[in-house]
């Protein structure tokens, strides 16, 4: 892992478009300094490292449960049943009942290293397991999230803590279920943790908060929680993911979840809404209009049969959206941004939706690419998902000598690295100027995983 310096590259997508023959210079902060195109290879300075392929914007994951990674796979038996979202639930509270706060380290550290070869370059890590195994919280209540943050430092990954306040099982304040008692907090409790995150946390590293859903929160609670916390912090949520959700909100309320939340709060730029799979034209243009980056896991949400976003009406009104992995079904940044243009392919019976009708490049991979870089950072609170002066030195490298990208020009490459496969063609990834992943291997590659068997062979025993 290096220090940050001065790189130059053949060619880069930087914010203002495609440039040739790019120096860049990246200060002591992790900050692009400097960014200057059309920099012959023979005059750039002796100490510049010459990068041997394509440079891209590093792709935050804005919705993470590490906790998660250890039943990734896990759900695919049939229960002989209809299988839903609730019972794939059950099973994943089984799974997260006994890990302690070491296996949860171990294994985050293998996730947000396969995070990094796959290029993501920052984690926004939503984080519910809170207590002990009997729901007592730990001498430090910030324990479990604080866990997640060692793990993303140790394999140097960009970090955003969300403690999720979670306090009900459903909509009208139903109490939680004995299988939730590791995530339950009430306003103190949950106020505790995040103090113990702004005093546990490394500078870099960012920190919001994350109500559930608005089934696990009532409004008063939530109230009183976001006007105890700094102002300007990152707020997420999971909203409108399934069916039954929206159901249950208009029986309580009245209201849609969308609805409701606009109508009681003021979800702003730094509000990410997480999944909002199932929402009218109305609440997108509320959504729109309030600046919220739409949070999308593709890959999770087919997964669970959720349902598929309305993107493409979404993303003409010009809304911001980024993806995640979420449950880890998948970790790859490639799979997240083909299915997500997939789905609207196979629901509209077209090619290129998501490329249609907007200005700028009409390659689709491209689009796809920059727009969820920058929602993505604005979601984790950083500013970064560029290349320009002033931004995080955030940045992935592909090998344009790859076979499915070789003789591919410009935004071609990265349609392409989207598009048509999942051959390795990742080199070299960057997180505040300093190379993480090189060659496509990140160095404690070995170490981490032998960390990771071992938490999962504890875990089945």
């Amino acid at each position: 892992m290096t220090r940050p310096g001065n790189y130059w590259c053949s060619s880069a997508l930087l914010a203002d478009g495609w440039a040739e023959d790019v120096w860049i210079r990246v200060d002591e902060a992790g900050v692009f300094e400097s960014v200057r195109s059309d920099v012959p290879s023979r005059d750039v300075q002796p100490d510049t490292e010459k990068l041997n392929g394509v440079m891209l914007p590093g792709i935050p994951n804005l919705h993470s449960h590490a906790h998660q990674r250890a039943m990734a796979g896990l759900g695919e038996r049939t229960s002989g049943t209809d299988d839903s979202f609730l019972i794939w639930r059950t099973a994943m509270y089984r799974t997260l009942e006994h890990i302690t706060p070491d296996q949860l380290y171990r294994i985050a550290g293998m996730l947000y290293l396969e995070m990094l070869e796959a290029g993501y370059t920052h984690v926004a890590e939503f984080q519910y397991l809170h207590h002990d195994p009997a729901g007592r919280p730990y001498l430090a209540r910030a324990e479990m999230t604080l866990q997640c943050a060692q793990a993303a430092r140790d394999v140097g990954i960009g970090f955003t803590a969300l403690p999720v306040l979670y306090r009900y099982s459903g909509f009208g304040s139903v109490e939680p279920d004995k299988e939730q008692r590791r995530f339950i907090n009430d306003a103190d409790g949950f106020l505790g943790i995040v103090a113990g995150l702004e005093d546990g946390l490394d500078a870099g590293q960012q920190l919001g908060v994350a109500p559930h859903s608005l089934r696990a929160v009532d409004r008063p609670l939530l109230q009183t929680v976001l006007a105890a916390v700094s102002p300007g912090r990152p707020v997420h949520i999971h909203i409108a993911e399934q069916v039954k959700e929206v159901e249950d909100c208009q029986a309580f309320s009245g209201r849609r979840p969308v609805n409701w939340l606009y109508e009681h709060f003021d979800p702003d730029s730094n509000w990410c809404l997480v999944h909002a799979t199932h929402v009218t034209d109305a609440e997108m243009a509320k959504m729109v209009r309030s600046d919220a980056v739409v949070g999308l896991c593709p890959t999770t949400e087919a997964n669970l049969g959720d349902g598929i976003f309305p993107a493409q009406t979404y993303i003409e009104q010009g809304g911001r959206f980024g993806i995640g992995s979420d449950s880890h079904i998948s970790v790859s940044p490639v799979e997240e941004l083909r299915w997500l243009e997939y789905a609207q392919r196979l629901l509209h019976r077209r090619r290129n939706v998501l490329a249609a009708g907007q200005h700028g490049t009409p390659n689709t991979g491209e689009r796809l690419l920059v727009q969820a870089a920058a929602g993505g950072a604005r979601a984790c609170g950083i500013d970064g998902g560029v290349i320009r002066p002033g931004a995080r030195a955030d940045f992935i490298v592909l090998d344009a000598d790859a076979p499915r990208l070789y003789g591919r020009e410009r935004g071609e490459i990265v349609d392409s690295w989207i598009f048509s496969g999942n051959e390795a063609a990742l080199t070299d990834v960057f997180v505040a100027g300093r190379a993480m992943v090189r060659d496509g291997r990140h160095p404690l590659r070995d170490e981490i995983r032998q960390r990771f068997q071992t938490a999962i062979d504890e875990l089945a025993q």
